[in-house]
Formats: structure tokens, C-alpha cells, sequence
């Protein structure tokens, strides 16, 4: 799958270019559209079961993900590693990471994290500061795109790499030349 993921992404419509606000605040060129991927059950299968194969050495017990992009695929994700594998997802309750809905983790967990497309990696780390405050150990994170590099101080598994630069908004080249911006981002969409 690994190598046809950016063609997957082009054939899709889902690298935009133009002017856009990311989800972590800062302005990019270019665009990752995650939601043209999970839409194609084909195809998050496909990616799902890459990094589920990935992820058996670091023998997880849970798949956890992030509200809303990661719901699709770590419900896939877990699926793909077969029985008795739960997939659960943090959310935020008063504007705060949180497992609601009944989720629970507990010591005997080993959380394998998984998230559609990284930038600077603030919701995995929202997610592992959840999984860590439940006694629960994370094992792995597994991301479908990873725009710029991220340690999370596990080991780390990206089907594409897609280094795009991105600027703090003070330092925008695009907001200097009074290019109107544009908000794709879930976070953006629900407010």
C-alpha cells in the first residue's frame, strides 16, 4: 500500500493547494484531506491492515484514536488484528482530552495510537497523555501521513511521509501577501 498512497491521495482530491489554517494553528500551501481516504472503505482497509501487520511485534492489546478523523481508522485498524481487539477513541469534554462513552483502560492495557494525518502530533499527544493517565502503556503509534517528523517516544509507524512546511501565522508568507485563508480542518468545522 505504501506505494500507492500518494496516488491514492492525488486520484482522490485530497492534496489542496492553496492557503490553509491547520488544526494546530499554523498556515500551510498545501492541504491534506483526509477524509477523501476514509471515505473509500477499500482503502482504509487496505491501509488499516498495513498497520495493523506493522503493529503485531508491539503486541497491543487496545487500538486507541482521536476524535473524529481517527475513529474510522482505528475501529479498521482494530478490526484487521482480529478478535477480541477493542478500538476506542478520546474526546474532548469541556474542551479537554477524555475517554467518555464508558472507554476504559487500566494497567493491563498496551495501546497501540493510531491518527490519519500528523502535522506537529498535538492530538497524539493528547491521546497518549490519556492512555498514560489510565495506567495503561502505549506501545506504538501508526499514522496514515506524517507531514512534518514527530517523536512521540514510541516507535512510530507512517505509511507516507509528505513533508509540507508550515508557518506560524505571524511569519506566513501567504497572510503577507493578503491571500484570504481557508479552514479545512474537523476542528474549524465544528465550531
Amino acid at each position: 500500500m505504501d506505494d500507492e498512497l500518494p496516488r491514492a491521495l492525488a486520484e482522490r482530491g485530497a492534496l489542496l493547494d492553496g492557503h490553509f489554517r491547520l488544526s494546530s494553528g499554523r498556515h500551510s500551501d498545501r492541504f491534506v484531506q483526509k477524509f477523501r481516504i476514509l471515505e473509500d472503505p477499500a482503502i482504509v482497509e487496505r491501509l488499516a491492515a498495513t498497520l495493523a501487520d506493522r503493529a503485531r511485534e508491539f503486541a497491543p492489546t487496545v487500538v486507541v484514536s482521536a476524535a473524529v478523523g481517527g475513529i474510522v481508522l482505528g475501529y479498521e485498524t482494530a478490526r484487521q488484528l482480529g478478535g477480541g481487539f477493542k478500538a476506542i477513541f478520546v474526546e474532548k469534554e469541556n474542551g479537554v482530552p477524555a475517554l467518555r462513552r464508558g472507554f476504559a483502560l487500566g494497567p493491563g492495557d498496551r495501546a497501540f495510537v493510531v491518527e490519519d494525518v500528523v502535522t506537529t502530533g498535538g492530538s497524539v499527544r493528547e491521546v497518549l497523555e490519556v492512555v498514560r493517565a489510565r495506567g495503561a502503556t502505549v506501545v506504538g503509534v501508526g499514522v496514515i501521513v506524517r507531514r512534518q517528523p514527530s517523536d512521540f517516544g514510541v516507535p512510530t509507524i507512517a505509511l507516507l511521509d509528505l513533508p509540507v512546511v508550515s508557518y506560524d501565522p505571524a511569519e506566513c508568507p501567504q497572510c503577507a501577501n493578503g491571500e484570504p485563508i481557508t479552514e479545512p480542518g474537523s476542528r474549524f468545522l465544528a465550531r
